[in-house]
């Protein structure tokens, strides 16, 4: 098997037994980035090629001398563009930061780099990282891995992207509205949020009310799904509300028996969102593979009005956005290089006041206190991924969905993807993992939402599952 073909896992065994030196991965990776990246612009800034190689030669001596820094030693890593990492630009996807280079590492690279990967550069992710298609007027589009033609999703689309294209063997991410799970649907990976609060994210503007974004992993297994939490998970005092446990428990996912697991089948939320056609079908089969190995599917109503859920969480997401574009605004100049979304989130926040923000925290804490009634009754939620298929990747976004022989307009530059905010309000853990293509060879993933805090929950089914689901994901990329 070529090298880049390996898993994470794997190739990490590969490098530790001496089998494939640190030079010869990163030679590998780097022909593949020359050949295919041009085509998905999936990797940006990536760094000097020399410099690269003589990093991986480092990494091989101190192999040479019995030393290992961790499971990612010599591994080739590109940190998302929204997260700092020394000496490489940090865009954020924006033209007014286009010249930022940090000088020191975020916590997220940091820990990454302390488990021996070598940095090479960044992936691509929408402007702020806003809006699930991965564009901006600093690097362009990221196009899908099974379709040049589609979108990758977002924000992590250059990630997922790089995944599928064995551009790179593990990738991190950061989810606020999907933005892990949705490109990991739409690329056939695998893409974790995980619990609030379990990969803590520092340097960061608050650390007190801004608990819905978080970082994360993904991968083409789910093993090294787990090996890159293991890394990324911890507390850190930077970070006061993280998770006061280490990364250590994912490092091995002991064998795993679904049989009796309890699922329930949250569907389209009895019509509630709309789906294009074709999604609840696949959904539905990888439900399937979950029943062939045991596990109890059963559909179940969220029973809480949705709508309600929504108006929460309009509030709240217009307040961090707000918050995130407010000192690029200080200047009024820059308002003419921030995309009309971004801006649009900003300016619908103004009017937001103190009464409702408390009204929203008071409806998320609501419907968490309703989520753990569900989770009395099920050991797992299921839902779609996405309401739509990747779609062309010239469109911003979908003004609307064709579901059930109607047009269901959409009235936010992101509602399309509202079924992803459940686990995020709720702070849960939830995973996306393939669930299967289209006629038009589109892939789709399905979201398992797990109890709070049970990240490693989630991990051992998605475990059971991948083994029941080779024929999804043994189907190529585009090349």
């Amino acid at each position: 098997m070529h090298i880049t073909e390996l898993p994470a896992a794997s190739l990490s065994g590969a490098i530790h037994a001496r089998q494939v030196s640190c030079r010869e991965v990163m030679q590998a990776y780097l022909a593949r980035i020359d050949a295919v990246n041009p085509t998905f612009n999936a990797i940006v800034s990536l760094q000097d090629g020399d410099d690269l190689l003589r990093q991986a030669d480092a990494r091989d001596a101190q192999l040479a001398r019995g030393e290992s820094m961790g499971w990612m030693h010599g591994m080739p890593q590109a940190i998302k563009d929204l997260s700092n990492s020394a000496g490489i630009p940090t865009t954020l996807g924006s033209p007014l930061m286009r010249q930022f280079v940090p000088k020191q590492d975020g916590l997220l690279a940091q820990r990454m780099k302390a488990a021996g990967c070598i940095v090479i550069g960044k992936t691509n992710t929408p402007e702020f990282g806003l809006g699930s298609h991965t564009f901006n007027e600093v690097f362009g589009v990221t196009r899908n891995a099974y379709d040049r033609t589609k979108s990758a999703g977002g924000s992590s689309g250059g990630a997922a992207v790089a995944l599928a294209q064995r551009l790179l063997p593990v990738a991190d991410g950061s989810d606020f509205m999907g933005s892990l799970r949705n490109p990991a649907a739409w690329n056939n990976v695998f893409g974790l949020r995980p619990s609030q609060g379990r990969v803590p994210m520092a340097p960061a503007q608050d650390v007190w009310v801004a608990q819905l974004g978080t970082e994360g992993p993904m991968g083409r297994t789910v093993q090294d799904v787990a090996l890159l939490l293991s890394v990324q998970a911890g507390y850190d005092s930077a970070a006061p509300l993280s998770i006061a446990e280490s990364g250590h428990q994912f490092k091995v996912l002991v064998d795993f028996d679904p049989k009796g697991a309890r699922i329930g089948w949250l569907c389209d939320l009895d019509g509630y969102l709309p789906m294009e056609d074709g999604i609840l079908p696949v959904c539905e089969q990888a439900l399937g593979r979950l029943q062939g190995l045991g596990c109890v599917v059963e559909p179940t109503a969220l029973g809480t009005p949705p709508e309600a859920v929504w108006q929460a969480w309009l509030i709240w997401r217009r307040a961090l956005v707000a918050s995130r574009i407010a000192p690029f605004l200080l200047h009024a100049g820059n308002r003419e290089h921030i995309k009309p979304e971004a801006l649009w989130e900003y300016d619908q926040a103004q009017g937001l006041s103190g009464a409702q923000l408390l009204g929203a925290s008071t409806q998320r804490t609501a419907f968490y206190q309703h989520m753990l009634g569900l989770f009395e009754r099920h050991d797992y939620l299921a839902l779609p991924t996405a309401q739509v298929w990747p779609f062309d990747a010239r469109q911003r976004w979908p003004q609307s969905i064709a579901s059930a022989g109607r047009s269901v307009a959409m009235d936010t530059y992101h509602r399309w993807m509202e079924v992803v905010i459940y686990a995020t309000l709720a702070g849960l853990p939830c995973i996306s993992v393939p669930a299967g293509f289209n006629a038009a060879g589109l892939p789709m993933g399905l979201q398992i939402i797990g109890r709070p805090q049970a990240d490693l929950a989630v991990l051992q089914l998605a475990g059971a599952y991948e083994e029941a689901a080779q024929d999804v994901l043994q189907k190529a990329p585009a090349a």
